[in-house]
């Protein structure tokens, strides 16, 4: 129920980011700062921060990095294509986590997990084809986006029970926003439709926005999937993740009018995909015990006090 809860907030941000008037490096940059700014004020992240080790730190530092990067390929690919394409090609990440998880979370590799994970690619093949050609680069970015998904998931499940869940938020958006800092004056040569003025205040509309953006669907959620990762794999979680394309493209579609872009291929591929999500429950072991999950609600509550 986390997880999905999660993943219910994680549905507004391609929606917020298309809202949102700034290129994808600003937007990152400043929804990674106000993040970590709030956090800066709460003592049990600093609490957190002087139990932990500097290898520790420097290797949350250095999923923080990759979460950056995952953040500005996503917004890239929303501001290349649309929020419904961006948000489906998330679901790449599950085939690739039941690749990557196994080896950089060292548990043992399931080709159930693997089965079901390349299950989406037919949902995906559909999406792409059922998109105009202008979109296609944004395709390929978000595909991109997703590796980077499974890359820092699978990291973050092998080390998650080593911090806080604020820490860790503080420790990863902060090295995030610090990466984006170093890479904001070569991104005009690197990509140009990402770059920006990271200095620049926004303005009073998109400065909401980043608001909402920033504590409604990056803190919350991204401290309390720390939290279910704990008691979850991160292929499961990122099959639970596949869900947020269905929250995007409808309220893309109302607020947006997306749906003219799109045939109906792109949303057979869409049902594809969410096939997968509810399949994988009810293939899972029926042994798994009812403890870790209650355990998981404890943490969160004490996250939201």
């Amino acid at each position: 129920m986390q997880i999905h809860f999660c993943v219910l907030l994680w549905g507004f941000t391609p929606i917020i980011g298309k809202l949102i008037s700034l290129p994808a490096l600003p937007l990152v940059w400043w929804r990674m700062l106000l993040v970590v700014a709030v956090l800066t004020l709460i003592p049990r992240a600093w609490r957190g921060l002087r139990k932990m080790s500097l290898k520790l730190v420097l290797a949350y530092a250095g999923i923080g990095v990759l979460v950056a990067l995952h953040w500005l390929t996503f917004y890239g690919a929303i501001k290349l294509s649309n929020a419904s394409v961006a948000a489906t090609c998330i679901a790449l990440a599950t085939a690739f986590t039941a690749l990557i998880e196994p080896k950089l979370a060292h548990r043992r590799f399931s080709r159930r997990e693997l089965v079901l994970g390349l299950s989406v690619l037919p949902g995906v093949a559909l999406v792409v084809g059922g998109v105009p050609d202008s979109f296609r680069l944004g395709i390929v970015v978000g595909a991109l986006s997703a590796l980077l998904v499974a890359i820092f998931g699978s990291l973050n499940k092998r080390l998650v029970e080593h911090g806080d869940a604020l820490t860790v938020t503080g420790i990863e958006l902060g090295a995030g926003t610090l990466a984006l800092t170093v890479l904001a004056p070569v991104m005009p040569w690197l990509f140009p439709a990402f770059a920006g003025s990271i200095f620049e205040v926004p303005g009073g509309h998109d400065l909401i926005l980043l608001l909402c953006l920033s504590i409604a669907c990056t803190l919350l959620p991204f401290a309390l999937s720390l939290v279910a990762l704990r008691h979850m794999t991160a292929f499961s979680a990122q099959l639970a993740v596949n869900l947020e394309p269905v929250y995007a493209i409808v309220l893309a579609a109302v607020l947006f009018g997306e749906q003219r872009e799109l045939t109906p291929l792109f949303y057979l591929g869409v049902v594809i995909i969410l096939g997968a999500v509810f399949i994988h429950p009810l293939i899972n072991r029926a042994g798994e015990t009812v403890q870790p999950e209650i355990l998981a609600v404890a943490e969160a509550k004490n996250i939201l006090e």
